[in-house]
């Protein structure tokens, strides 16, 4: 007997771990749920990336996707939702969800009328951004920076190296200076190092992690399709990364404490992904 659509899996994307950071809150929103997780290790960082690299990527993870029965798509990667995220829903039947910076809750929360967003390059170069800001943030000051080098450090797991300081208080030190008082993070990966960003700005400033509200937007649009599983089986994860399941794997573990959970690779073939090759 074939399974509801209601019991199919959640698909849920990014360039590498940061993603994770928004699947412990869909988990934390939706238990009952089953999402398919995919790293695509093999590109990232995506920051760095052209648009057009990016929305080919997510195309043929989408497809990807669609063969693995998915109901509906969460792109968990700022970067590829700036670039791609409006094309994949006029070319795919398919309920998406997508991150933006937080410009918005920032402009409406600060007191000093001075934001600081911390995001990758290709978020900031996007005409997607660019209307959020152009929209939301009239009358308020925007600090940018994006952080370069720190989604690597996150990747090789060096959550709190020198490395990953440095970037930071290089980022954070002028905004402060400036009188920023609300921060966004802009990049799925940067809640990881939400410790060392603490350290560094104090409890005076607003952190702002768009996170839980993307967990909570994925319920609504589930509701609207009529798609949330029933609760007749009990939530899990599948996780596949285009990348090294090993490392990978320990990532997983130290990030969402998850012992012992089994890693998929999946294998890029020009522009369409295979697990195992097959």
């Amino acid at each position: 007997m074939s399974k509801s659509v209601n019991e199919h899996p959640i698909g849920v994307f990014d360039s590498g771990v940061g993603g994770l950071s928004v699947l412990r809150h869909l988990q934390a929103q939706l238990p009952v749920e089953q999402f398919i997780y995919l790293a695509d290790q093999g590109h990232v960082p995506y920051g760095s990336r052209s648009a057009q690299e990016i929305i080919q990527f997510s195309q043929g993870i989408t497809q990807f996707f669609l063969q693995l029965n998915v109901k509906a798509l969460v792109v968990a990667c700022n970067t590829a939702s700036a670039a791609a995220l409006s094309l994949l829903r006029e070319q795919f039947e398919l309920p998406f969800v997508g991150m933006e910076p937080a410009v918005k809750p920032a402009a409406q929360q600060t007191q000093s009328g001075k934001v600081g967003i911390l995001a990758t390059g290709g978020t900031f170069a996007s005409a997607r951004y660019a209307r959020l800001t152009a929209e939301y943030a009239k009358g308020v000051t925007v600090w940018e920076d994006p952080c370069v080098g720190l989604v690597p450090e996150i990747e090789a797991g060096r959550l709190d190296s020198l490395a990953v300081h440095q970037v930071l208080r290089q980022a954070l030190t002028p905004m402060l200076a400036a009188g920023v008082d609300t921060i966004v993070m802009g990049c799925t990966h940067y809640p990881f190092v939400l410790p060392v960003v603490e350290g560094i700005v104090g409890t005076a400033v607003t952190i702002i992690d768009p996170a839980p509200a993307v967990a909570r937007q994925t319920g609504v649009v589930l509701r609207q399709h009529n798609l949330l599983a029933d609760g007749s089986q009990p939530g899990g994860v599948r996780f596949i990364t285009t990348g090294a399941a090993e490392p990978y794997a320990r990532q997983v573990e130290r990030l969402l404490g998850l012992s012992g959970a089994g890693v998929e690779t999946a294998v890029w073939h020009g522009d369409q992904l295979s697990v195992n090759g097959n």
